[in-house]
């Protein structure tokens, strides 16, 4: 089962709650660090073996012997990566995204792929958990394909919990979108409403099932009870803002190592997710947990 874990803004607790899903696991249990541009699973287990895969995507490269200046690379091209003025092309590496089209529609065949590297896939252990981590080169602009990259390295048939990038762009639809549940981390204030809204018509356009989880209980107001309420949306969980929380996360100590009365928490998820999987309901129907 592949359980992602999203929000509509940062800070909310996604990484909290996805390390702290992993711990309580007594099985095998993966943990995809998909935060490609800035992931933080790692400062919370201890893992080793670490083994690194470097990743890149196809760039075109242009041999201008062959090259007749017809255009028809430009032309294709969505994301102007490539450009001509009646002249040989000109490439824009940073700008690729890899699909290949100026390749497979060059006459001539004046046009190769080279590999371009845009960052690397770390796989490392602790105990049951596999930590699989996507690390964005610096000043490299693409997230999802090494997001997917990451997805590929994880084996199956095995629980998976694909810790997602903040908001709701091209790099969180690339890890949620064939997820068996999506939680939703939200916290009780204007701002957590705001962009839990945005979260909640992105799972629904994908036809995903999922719940909400309300971090940092009792620092705000309840509209986003009174949402989910009026939206008809399970909140699954809510974890309380208590200090010692933040202390330990400052530190660098899941909740459950540090504060095990919170533990069952995390267990209760679970059993709910499973009672949910258990049950067989579709992605397009109607959520009751």
């Amino acid at each position: 089962m592949k359980i992602a874990v999203a929000s509509g803004k940062g800070g909310t607790g996604k990484t909290t709650v996805s390390v702290n899903l992993a711990r309580v696991f007594n099985t095998d249990v993966l943990l995809a660090d998909c935060d490609v541009e800035e992931p933080n699973a790692h400062l919370f287990l201890k893992t080793s073996g670490h083994n690194k895969q470097i990743i890149g995507i196809p760039v075109p490269e242009v041999n201008e012997e062959l090259c007749n200046s017809c255009g028809e690379c430009a032309k294709i091209c969505q994301f102007s990566a490539i450009v001509t003025f009646g002249t040989p092309p000109l490439v824009f590496p940073e700008m690729c995204h890899g699909c290949g089209g100026c390749t497979l529609i060059c006459p001539t065949k004046a046009i190769s792929e080279k590999n371009r590297r845009i960052g690397v896939v770390e796989t490392s252990q602790m105990k049951n958990i596999t930590l699989v981590t996507g690390r964005l080169d610096v000043g490299v602009a693409l997230a999802p394909p090494l997001i997917r990259a990451v997805k590929n390295a994880l084996p199956e048939n095995v629980t998976t919990i694909l810790d997602a990038p903040p908001g709701t762009s091209c790099p969180v639809i690339a890890t949620i979108r064939d997820s068996d549940f999506v939680l939703l981390v939200t916290e009780p204030t204007p701002f957590g409403l705001h962009d839990l809204t945005l979260a909640v018509d992105m799972v629904r356009e994908l036809n995903l099932p999922f719940g909400v989880i309300v971090n940092r209980m009792g620092s705000g107001d309840n509209r986003v009870h009174k949402f989910c309420e009026k939206e008809n949306i399970p909140i699954l969980t809510e974890i309380p803002d208590d200090r010692q929380i933040a202390e330990n996360y400052s530190r660098g100590i899941p909740i459950i190592d540090s504060l095990p009365r919170y533990r069952k928490i995390f267990e209760d998820m679970i059993e709910k997710i499973t009672d949910f999987k258990r049950k067989g309901i579709t992605k397009n129907a109607d959520l009751r947990i």
